[in-house]
């Protein structure tokens, strides 16, 4: 059965939009992403997935835990321009929202990945240089991104040794392209099976698979190399080529895929970060009167 996702009224117009606004959304993106079930092999309202130190309590308290450090990222970058130093400032905020996530799953990473992109998407909209929508405040938060952190403490993480290994770019190249994988195919995806007239879970399934069918997923990666990506790549693939989560056989080909990743103990995290990401920018658009315009083309063909 798929559990209803929760959905916020819209927040007052972007331009008057608080610090407190701006981390409201982050964090409803984060519990929207944590609550929709079934996910393959991600924590959702089912249990753990592939995470054995994660569950759903854990990763909502987390989101809770992050809502004072959005808020200092959006303040740090009210009246801002992309900077060195703003870039800087928000570093520092995110080590502390590191620290923050950790105390509230005893230790575990859930977000940290979540707290890079929503925390320069949250910087960029507080910024809101010209009124754009979605891909505006993505470009905005890509010029932030592009700037290097001086003060990077430099640690050997999982996806750094992975993004080595396998000559990849990692979360850091997504969001300095803007998050093209949100963009140009997670709310076209959104936004195809809400005009199919799919109910909001199906169509945040159908997002998360686009997502997951062109991701280098650096979690995927890590926990199972190159056959756990292949694999959840085509199973992606495969439940959109039979029409999506909510029919038949794009269901089952779900539950296949679920299985097979779960056999595995691989789970697309990566790709989780961009549907939160997703969420965020349709939650922008909505807001802005986009929520039915398409933004980017994606085809679903090999």
């Amino acid at each position: 059965m798929v559990m209803a996702t929760s959905m916020r009224p819209a927040l007052q117009t972007p331009a008057l939009a608080t610090a407190d606004d701006w981390a409201d959304r982050a964090v409803q993106a984060l519990r929207d992403e944590a609550l929709l079930t079934p996910k393959p092999a991600l924590v959702d309202g089912r249990g753990s997935g592939a995470h054995r130190d994660l569950d759903l309590a854990r990763m909502l308290r987390s989101a809770e835990a992050l809502r004072l450090p959005f808020a200092d990222m959006a303040r740090a970058a009210a009246g801002a321009r992309p900077s060195p130093d703003l870039r800087a400032r928000l570093a520092a905020i995110g080590r502390v929202a590191e620290q923050r996530m950790m105390m509230a799953t005893d230790g575990s990473n859930a977000h940290r990945g979540a707290i890079w992109a929503l925390g320069l998407l949250v910087a960029a909209g507080s910024m809101r240089l010209d009124g754009g929508g979605p891909e505006q405040l993505a470009a905005t938060a890509a010029a932030i991104a592009r700037h290097p952190d001086r003060h990077a403490p430099g640690l050997d993480s999982h996806g750094a040794r992975v993004c080595r290994r396998f000559g990849l770019g990692g979360a850091r190249a997504e969001a300095c392209a803007g998050f093209p994988h949100a963009v140009r195919l997670g709310l076209p995806a959104l936004r195809r099976a809400r005009a199919q007239g799919y109910g909001e879970s199906h169509a945040r399934l159908d997002a998360l698979l686009a997502i997951m069918a062109r991701l280098p997923d650096t979690c995927l990666l890590h926990r199972g190399g190159l056959a756990a990506l292949r694999a959840a790549q085509h199973g992606a693939w495969a439940v959109l080529d039979a029409g999506g989560a909510a029919t038949a056989r794009g269901w089952q080909g779900l539950m296949r895929l679920d299985a097979d990743l779960l056999e595995r103990n691989a789970s697309p995290g990566g790709s989780a970060d961009l549907l939160a990401v997703t969420l965020f920018l349709d939650g922008i658009a909505r807001q802005d009167g986009g929520a039915d315009g398409e933004i980017g083309r994606a085809r679903w063909k090999h």
